[in-house]
């Protein structure tokens, strides 16, 4: 029976799918997913969207199964040496209006059995909106460092994501703000526990670490010209 919230059963299945990651076992289980993953999680994103919009009105929640905030189970198998065809997590992003997929800015929630966390900004951006978001910095380094470092969003938040060895193509290497010049992403995580997920107020627990990273992801649609 499918219900409201996410609940141990939704751990116990996402673990049962590591353990049997082929496609006959998934469909002899797809109702367990159906109804202790993808239901809960589509019932999330509505719940969220119905606070989203006291963030930022520019944030989707789509509560659709297909094309929606919800990641696809389904792994893209095409370019990897591995070639299990399913997710062993599930995976929610709130992404830009401006967006078109996982590349733009959002906030993204992961939920796996070993792995639970929050997470914020724009993951591998375009290398336009990369290079504008480098010359932001460049251009108003005060502002930049007052962002990242604010008291609120960094109780709760780390920088994440990888980096550059070398300073980028055209900036300084001996800029003081060089290691966040090299960044790859901009993107910050806050790791839940398997209990965070299975409390009642999940969802408000959820938007108030959106709430928190508001002000990032503000100086962030500034950087790449997008409405926050």
């Amino acid at each position: 029976m499918a219900t409201a919230r996410f609940t141990a059963e939704t751990f116990a299945f996402l673990r049962d799918l590591a353990d049997n990651n082929e496609r006959d076992w998934f469909q002899a289980n797809k109702s367990r997913y159906d109804d202790h993953v993808k239901d809960p999680a589509l019932r999330f994103i509505v719940e969220a969207g119905e606070q989203l919009g006291a963030i930022s009105r520019h944030f989707r929640a789509d509560p659709r199964a297909n094309g929606g905030s919800l990641f696809r189970i389904y792994r893209d198998t095409r370019f990897s040496k591995d070639k299990t065809p399913y997710k062993t997590h599930t995976g929610i992003q709130f992404r830009h209006e401006a967006g078109k997929d996982a590349h733009a800015p959002g906030f993204y929630l992961h939920i796996a059995p070993d792995e639970v966390f929050v997470g914020v900004g724009t993951w591998r951006p375009d290398s336009a909106s990369l290079r504008r978001i480098r010359e932001t910095i460049v251009d108003d380094p005060d502002r930049w460092v007052a962002v990242r470092d604010d008291s609120d969003f960094r109780a709760v938040f780390e920088l994440a994501g990888e980096s550059l060895v070398r300073a980028p193509r055209g900036f300084d290497p001996a800029h003081p703000l060089i290691d966040d010049l090299r960044r790859k992403d901009f993107v910050a995580s806050c790791s839940l526990t398997r209990d965070d997920v299975l409390a009642p107020d999940f969802r408000d627990a959820f938007m108030a670490r959106c709430r928190a990273a508001a002000p990032f992801q503000r100086w962030l649609c500034g950087a790449v010209g997008v409405a926050f």
